[in-house]
C-alpha cells in the first residue's frame, strides 16, 4: 500500500516538533514555514509555498497561530481550498475560534477535502517526545485515514465529535490550564514573601486539594529557575484565554473566572514578557509584588 504523501505547514515551537517525530519515524515531510530555517531544523524537505504543500501532499498539518493566519493560508487565489483536491485530508493543529474553523471545514468540504481540527495539549515536552494528546472534531473516518500519521507524534487521540468540537476542547483544556498556572504562580509569590519552604510548600499542595498541573510539572522545576523555556508564550495565552471568553458569550455561558488570567497575562506582556514561555507569569506577578524570584539568584545563573 503507498504510503502518504505528508505536508506540514507552521513549522514554529509545536509545528517543528510534531514535524521532527515524523521524519524521525523514517517519513519524509514537505514543510513550509515563514522563517525557512525553522524547515531545515525539524529535518523536513522545503517547500516553495503553502499552494506547493498542498499540491503534492495527500495529508497536510497546520500549525499556526490563530484563525487570523489560518484563514490567511487557506483562503484566496493562493491558498489551500483552492489548490486542494478531492481525497485530501487537512489537519489544523492549532488553537482557533471554532467558528472560523467551521466555515473552513464547509470550505474544503465543497472540494471533497476532509478537515479535522485537532487540539494538542503536552506542550514542547510532549511534543519532543511524540507524546501529545489530541482531541479532533470532525468526520471519524478521516481520523482513521490520519490516526497512522498522528500516532507518530502522539499518545492519546480522542474523537471528540463533529467539526469544530476539538478546537472547542482545546479551548476548555488551556482555560484550565491558565487558571491553574496564574493562580499557582500568585500563590507561590505569596509563599516566598511569607518566607516558606517552597519544596516543603509544593510536597503539601501535591498531597492535598490545591494540587494542579502546574503544582505537579511546573513549579517543582520553576523554584529552582528552570522554566521549562519552549511552551506556550504568555502572548498565545493570552489569546487563548480571549478566544475562551468568545466562546462562553457564543454559547450563553456565564464567564464568571476569566478576569484572573486575563489580568496575570495580560500583566506579563505589560512588563515585557510578551515573547517569554507563559510560566513566567510568576516573575510579572514577582515584580508587582516587591521584586520576587522563586529561585535563588545562584540557581538562577547557573
Amino acid at each position: 500500500m503507498t504510503q502518504q504523501r505528508i505536508g506540514f505547514i507552521g513549522l514554529g515551537n509545536m509545528g517543528g516538533r510534531m514535524t521532527a517525530c515524523i521524519v524521525r519515524a523514517g517519513r519524509e515531510v514537505l514543510g513550509f514555514d515563514a522563517k525557512e530555517e525553522n524547515v531545515a531544523s525539524a529535518g523536513a524537505v522545503a517547500a516553495a509555498s503553502g499552494k506547493d504543500v498542498i499540491e503534492r501532499s495527500d495529508v497536510v498539518f497546520l500549525s499556526l497561530p490563530d484563525s487570523r493566519v489560518i484563514e490567511a493560508v487557506v483562503y484566496g487565489p493562493e491558498g489551500l481550498i483552492e489548490h486542494s483536491r478531492e481525497g485530501q485530508i487537512v489537519v489544523d493543529l492549532s488553537t482557533a475560534a471554532p467558528e472560523s474553523t467551521r466555515r473552513i471545514h464547509e470550505a474544503f468540504a465543497q472540494r471533497g477535502v476532509r478537515y479535522l481540527d485537532a487540539g494538542i495539549s503536552g506542550g514542547a515536552a510532549a511534543a519532543e517526545k511524540g507524546q501529545l494528546t489530541l482531541m479532533v472534531g470532525g468526520e471519524a473516518d478521516a481520523l482513521d485515514a490520519a490516526r497512522d500519521v498522528l500516532g507518530l507524534f502522539a499518545t492519546n487521540v480522542f474523537h471528540i465529535g463533529g467539526t469544530g468540537a476539538g478546537h472547542v476542547t482545546k479551548l476548555l483544556n488551556n482555560f484550565l490550564n491558565a487558571v491553574a498556572l496564574s493562580a499557582t504562580a500568585e500563590v507561590m509569590v505569596a509563599a516566598k514573601k511569607a518566607g516558606l519552604d517552597l519544596e516543603v510548600v509544593l510536597d503539601v499542595f501535591n498531597k492535598s486539594s490545591g494540587v494542579n498541573f502546574a503544582t505537579l510539572n511546573r513549579f517543582p522545576k520553576i523554584i529552582h529557575g528552570d522554566y521549562l523555556k519552549g511552551g506556550l508564550t504568555n502572548t498565545l495565552m493570552l489569546k487563548d484565554v480571549t478566544l475562551y471568553t468568545e466562546l462562553l458569550a457564543q454559547l450563553g455561558v456565564a464567564g464568571l473566572h476569566a478576569s484572573g488570567p486575563i489580568a496575570a497575562f495580560g500583566l506579563a506582556r505589560a512588563l515585557g514578557y510578551a515573547d517569554e514561555i507563559s510560566n513566567t507569569v510568576v516573575d510579572a506577578i514577582g515584580d508587582v509584588s516587591g521584586g520576587i524570584r522563586l529561585a535563588d539568584r545562584s540557581e538562577e545563573e547557573s
